[in-house]
């Protein structure tokens, strides 16, 4: 067995559990953004009771890296830091845009699409018209590399024509109010705590850890804006 306590308070959501080969195995869950620090701990010592498990059996650690909020990117990851530093257990960060990708892959498929040839676009509301976006295939694979952008009409036009794209997340909700196409298709799925496990147990089978000491919130800071061009 390997126990992997995951943690996510990267959005409004914010999800603990402690899973087994991608099965979770006990979790709790909250839409309280203000309250994710007061959430995080407390979850943590409920499911660790609940499993009548002790910290030192947990084999690693998980936690959105980000992009979302500020404070949430520095409560889960501060917290997962902590345990890994005292529990001498390795760090694993997953990508928050990734977990959500996750999320809208499957829920695509469970209408039963032939999603073969859709790419997946989560997006995080970024206040303005801004947000924090990537693209992804199918399979998970990244097609655009996480990044800021500042949505307009014109806003993924030359992927659009050559892909149903299926955007999600809170800040696709601008998005839909600027265009128009028939491969535009916009998800109300939202990502759990599930997602984050099954993304932690590939990275902890094939050795992905964070160095401790040079791990920090993925924050994308800077944005696109497409109507800048520069002359």
């Amino acid at each position: 067995m390997a126990f992997i306590l995951n943690i996510d308070t990267a959005t409004e959501y914010a999800g603990v559990c402690i899973s087994d080969a991608g099965n979770i195995l006990a979790k709790e869950e909250s839409n309280e953004q203000k309250n994710h620090a007061i959430f995080v701990q407390s979850a943590i010592k409920k499911i660790l009771s609940e499993l009548a498990l002790k910290p030192v059996s947990i084999a690693a650690i998980a936690v959105t890296q980000g992009p979302g909020s500020y404070t949430g990117l520095r409560v889960g990851l501060a917290s997962a830091k902590g345990l890994c530093y005292a529990l001498n257990k390795p760090l694993i960060l997953i990508n928050t845009l990734e977990v959500m990708a996750l999320a809208s892959i499957e829920a695509t498929k469970i209408s039963g699409t032939d999603i073969s040839k859709f790419l997946f676009s989560p997006m995080i509301d970024a206040r303005r018209q801004e947000v924090f976006t990537a693209l992804y295939d199918s399979e998970l694979q990244n097609v655009l590399a996480p990044f800021a952008l500042v949505l307009d009409e014109y806003s993924f036009a030359t992927e659009l024509e050559k892909h149903p794209i299926v955007f999600s997340g809170n800040g696709s909700i601008k998005l839909k109010g600027l265009i128009r196409h028939e491969n535009a298709i916009f998800s109300n799925s939202t990502h759990q705590i599930s997602q984050l496990s099954h993304l932690s147990v590939k990275a902890f089978i094939q050795n992905k850890f964070s160095d401790l000491a040079y791990s920090e919130p993925f924050y994308l800071k800077e944005f696109y804006d497409a109507s800048k061009k520069k002359i």
